[in-house]
């Protein structure tokens, strides 16, 4: 079949090019199979599909328009660098561009990371700079063994598979991760999490615990693809207090976490934790691939080369992160983040109050969870969370699923949402969610 829309040909429909996605690409392919969308026009929360309808978008590129599509300050400052001439693709050269995204950057890490601070630029996805994350750790340390938690994600190539929690490796050991639901103590709480350090704390200190010799640890302040689980503060910093006594670094994972999305400017700081190193992505590009790991400058033992990466430069995409970057700060967006995602919070909780088939409404900020359970049971409902979703995008609202079993519905809105917006949003779920109960799924 010849390709539509080209110049002279009437423009392909929404039907077409959907049937041609589904001849032509991969059977890996994954929000596509859920959302039979195709985006022709964005602006801030909405999305609007070839067909003409309309969406509230809760997605936001699984978390990485901080902004919203189409910002204007982010277009501006593409335009800016396109209409200066200047290189597009410069390897790891300095660059003003790059000068002014590093300087915005450190404007904005915890005051102790930045006074003493290495960047590296990776490859452009998050899990690239996981891998950097990891070889950084082990050449510093000398080190081979991980310190990972079970429900983790930490991306798709073969060391950030390791450290995620679906996975298996000889030299990552598997911590609990406190939550309240699904405790593996049985208690949740504080409880939960006072049991789930001191665990952690005596398995690292038994000479028989057959724990591989830690060159980090490597934890989400927020557990996103694992069912948006928040880590508790007070555990938070006893995995900073465990690892700092026993010369371990401490990775946390900020690619969904940072710039604002949890109410904070990074999910560590609401336990005021500062560590070792800090990967980025997603939401530091502006919309647009980047990522790197920040550090402190002791570890920085590695040799030239030692973790590269032909797009370490993407001009367009630091010039859109710094404008990102300033926007939330000048903005107070974190803080609009904590506020408006508590209210959301709230509300949702007074929709599970009313449907049992909802087990638990959780977050922090605007990366907000709910799990959908069968009330008989108790147990995970995946096929009923589709259902939702599925009621959720018939009624022009985009979300999508996480967690152990995909039985948690996650939004993910940009930091710019309205109140006007978050309670369209919010109606929507609200008429979705027993929409979707009494239908057969």
């Amino acid at each position: 079949m010849p390709p539509q829309g080209g110049r002279g040909r009437e423009p392909a429909s929404a039907e077409s090019i959907l049937r041609r996605q589904a001849q032509r690409e991969s059977a890996a392919r994954t929000y596509a199979r859920s959302l039979p969308i195709v985006p022709v026009r964005a602006r801030g929360l909405t999305i609007e599909g070839a067909d003409g309808r309309r969406y509230l978008d809760c997605l936001s590129g699984a978390g990485t328009l901080a902004l919203g599509h189409n910002h204007p300050v982010v277009l501006e400052a593409v335009r800016k660098v396109l209409d200066s001439g200047a290189p597009l693709h410069v390897l790891d050269l300095a660059t003003p561009v790059k000068d002014a995204f590093t300087t915005e950057l450190f404007a904005n890490l915890p005051p102790a990371l930045a006074a003493d601070a290495r960047v590296q630029f990776c490859g452009p996805a998050g899990t690239d700079a996981v891998e950097a994350a990891l070889t950084l750790v082990r050449a510093a340390t000398g080190r081979d063994g991980l310190l990972a938690f079970t429900g983790a994600y930490h991306g798709m190539t073969s060391g950030a598979l390791a450290a995620s929690g679906g996975a298996t490796d000889v030299r990552v050991t598997r911590l609990p991760y406190p939550q309240d639901r699904h405790c593996p103590f049985g208690v949740g709480g504080e409880e939960g999490a006072r049991l789930a350090a001191a665990w952690t704390e005596n398995l690292l200190d038994d000479p028989k615990g057959g724990v591989a010799p830690p060159a980090g640890m490597i934890l989400e302040p927020v557990q996103g693809e694992g069912g948006v689980i928040p880590a508790p503060d007070a555990w938070l910093r006893r995995m900073r207090e465990i690892t700092t006594r026993r010369g371990i670094p401490l990775i946390a994972d900020e690619v969904q976490t940072g710039v604002g999305r949890t109410g904070a400017f990074w999910g560590v700081d609401h336990a005021g934790v500062v560590p070792d190193v800090m990967v980025l992505s997603k939401a530091i590009g502006g919309s647009l691939p980047l990522a790197v790991i920040v550090y402190r400058a002791e570890l920085d033992l590695w040799a030239p080369g030692a973790h590269a990466g032909t797009f370490r430069g993407n001009q367009l995409a630091m010039a859109a992160g710094t404008a990102t970057l300033a926007y939330v700060r000048r903005n107070g967006l974190a803080e609009r983040a904590a506020t408006l995602g508590a209210r959301m919070l709230t509300a949702l909780r007074g929709l599970a109050a009313d449907q049992p088939c909802v087990g638990e409404v959780r977050g922090r900020g605007l990366m907000i969870g709910l799990e959908l359970i069968d009330p008989d049971t108790g147990a995970a409902a995946p096929g009923l969370a589709a259902a939702v979703r599925r009621e959720c995008l018939d009624r022009g609202l985009i979300v999508e699923l996480g967690g152990r079993h995909a039985a948690v519905l996650r939004l993910l809105p940009p930091l710019t949402i309205t109140d006007e917006q978050a309670a369209a949003v919010l109606d929507r779920l609200a008429d979705a969610v027993p929409a979707a109960v009494r239908r057969p799924h």
